[in-house]
């Protein structure tokens, strides 16, 4: 039985029949079917559900006139997503802010959420930044080929006919590569900073463990902001009209 934080017990205890029908309906037979939700998966739930609650709060009380602080809060990350956009990608930028500000919050707190006592970054885990980077792979190609049609395919032919065959499969592996670069990025960060920090607190639990945490805390914020960097360039880039 792989060791459960208190949360993932929590789900599995409440949880667990229904997860393992829901993976049997796909194929997959959990290892340990009395606790199919792992760690990662737990913190990823609990991630959405404060991020949830926290939106909702903003909802709720949205004012001109006395805007509270989840509100400003809000607006703060929603004006920081927006300016990175505009600069990036320039003209129609606002129908992507949703996803990257989402993306970014998401990362974000998924970061910061392992410098709380018995919870762990799902982003220290690499399937949660797999998916993270496979969604963004995709969510940039349906953009692409939206806003340009079959004409996105010069993306990866380049001008010359002759050269054409090379340039896709060169372009092909350099779109691959984005995959991977998202997904190490930040995993290697996130579990490296989870290592180094438990392993200062288990040899010198007072004092210096701070600093690790201070730096555990800037590596979270690079990282998050890195992620939803990249993934403004890739989609500069797909909706770019001049090929």
């Amino acid at each position: 039985m792989p060791h459960q934080l208190e949360f993932t017990r929590f789900l599995n205890y409440y949880f667990a029949s229904f997860a393992d029908r829901v993976l049997n309906l796909v194929g997959i037979h959990p290892a340990h079917p009395t606790a199919p939700i792992t760690n990662a998966l737990s913190m990823e739930i609990l991630v959405a559900i404060l991020l949830l609650a926290f939106f909702v709060a903003v909802r709720l009380s949205l004012s001109v006139e006395r805007p509270s602080a989840s509100q400003h809060v809000a607006e703060m990350l929603n004006e920081f997503v927006a300016g990175q956009g505009e600069s990036i990608i320039g003209h129609g930028y606002e129908r992507f802010v949703p996803y990257l500000a989402a993306l970014f919050a998401f990362i974000l707190l998924s970061n910061l959420i392992g410098l709380v006592p018995g919870l762990n970054s799902p982003t220290g885990d690499v399937v949660v930044p797999l998916g993270l980077a496979l969604i963004t792979f995709v969510y940039y190609h349906y953009h692409g080929i939206r806003a340009n049609g079959f004409g996105y395919i010069k993306q990866f032919i380049g001008p010359v006919w002759w050269l054409a065959p090379l340039m896709f499969l060169i372009e092909i592996i350099s779109h691959c590569a984005r995959v991977l670069s998202l997904t190490v990025r930040l995993y290697a960060n996130m579990f490296a900073g989870d290592l180094v920090t438990m392993a200062f607190f288990s040899l010198i639990p007072i004092g210096v463990p701070l600093i690790f945490l201070g730096l555990h805390l800037g590596v979270a914020i690079v990282q998050a902001y890195v992620f939803m960097l990249l993934a403004t360039i890739y989609l500069s880039l797909a909706v770019s009209h001049e090929h």
